[in-house]
């Protein structure tokens, strides 16, 4: 079933919630894949502050985690002839032919944070989810040679609809195995990108897994769940966590010492950056077509300075 009808009335909600005027010169448009993590907002923040400098207007769709959504919105917009579109994929192969219509009809699409395999995209915008992933991965191998005798079991909440945060898990298992150290992976549970989910899956994993040392969650929902899991069920004392996406619970578990490190990404820069690449098109210039957003390592030695977020 078509959106249009839901659409058209985003399309109007997001033009008031962001507090633009409907009568721009330009308009974008930012799919998006929820608006329930904080991460996904951070997004919506940067872009619409960057949108707003340069006098466009701004208007957020919200696919509730929903991929053919995603596609929906980008139809819709197509018909409304915007003058840009910046996406935040769910499914990267299933959104292919929707940017692929946008392409044909003129409307450039930057992607952020997810890269679409072949895509028609004129640019990504984010990091490099399996170099990352390979990063926290060289750190969790060091933290269990360096603070668990070498050895320690690992379970995974992920979301396993998302394919940046299976990069993530892929890239972290390389970096485990490259790096020799003594792991045994568990269960890998599926916390859909959605809070409840996740920490209803970190639950029964660390239930069926009740020896279990470690946990690495793969975005900001699955980070929510595991801590919540390990601090409902008393655990903070047994099982260290490693995860994507700062939260005001994870920063507190890492100064408390059971959350070890957080992949740190800028969303906000990343919604900025990529209002920025489409003002640079309208201008008639050209943008590379991969724009690398750093991430940041949070432990408990940098901790302080991300405080301020959650304030």
């Amino acid at each position: 079933m078509r959106l249009s009808r839901i659409l058209a009335g985003s399309f109007l909600a997001s033009t008031l919630v962001a507090g633009l005027s409907p009568a721009s010169a330009e308009t974008f448009a930012l799919v998006n894949i929820n608006q329930q993590a904080l991460f996904f907002n951070q997004i919506n923040d940067g872009a619409t502050a960057a949108a707003k400098a340069a006098g466009v207007d701004l208007v957020i769709f919200n696919a509730n985690n929903v991929p053919a959504a995603q596609n929906d919105a980008i139809e819709n917009y197509i018909t409304q002839k915007v003058d840009g579109i910046i996406l935040v994929a769910i499914d990267v192969n299933g959104v292919k032919p929707a940017i692929t219509a946008a392409k044909a009809a003129g409307i450039p699409v930057i992607a952020i944070d997810a890269q679409i395999p072949d895509g028609d995209n004129v640019a990504f915008v984010g990091v490099d989810n399996t170099k990352a992933g390979e990063d926290i991965g060289k750190f969790y191998a060091d933290y269990v040679k360096a603070s668990m005798g070498g050895k320690a079991t690992v379970g995974v909440v992920g979301a396993l609809n998302s394919f940046i945060q299976n990069q993530r898990l892929d890239g972290f298992k390389k970096a485990v195995t490259a790096s020799g150290v003594d792991v045994t992976f568990l269960d890998t549970v599926d916390g859909q990108n959605v809070q409840d989910v996740a920490l209803s899956a970190a639950e029964n994993l660390m239930t069926a897994n009740p020896s279990m040392g470690t946990l690495y969650a793969t975005g900001e929902p699955a980070l929510i769940g595991a801590v919540s899991a390990v601090t409902a069920q008393g655990h903070t004392d047994s099982v260290k966590v490693f995860g994507w996406d700062l939260t005001k619970q994870a920063a507190q578990g890492i100064e408390e010492g059971w959350v070890v490190a957080v992949v740190q990404q800028d969303p906000a820069g990343e919604g900025k950056a990529a209002v920025d690449a489409l003002m640079t098109l309208k201008k008639g210039g050209t943008v590379d077509p991969i724009i690398n957003v750093p991430v940041t390592i949070v432990t408990k030695d940098n901790v302080a300075g991300f405080k301020s977020m959650f304030e």
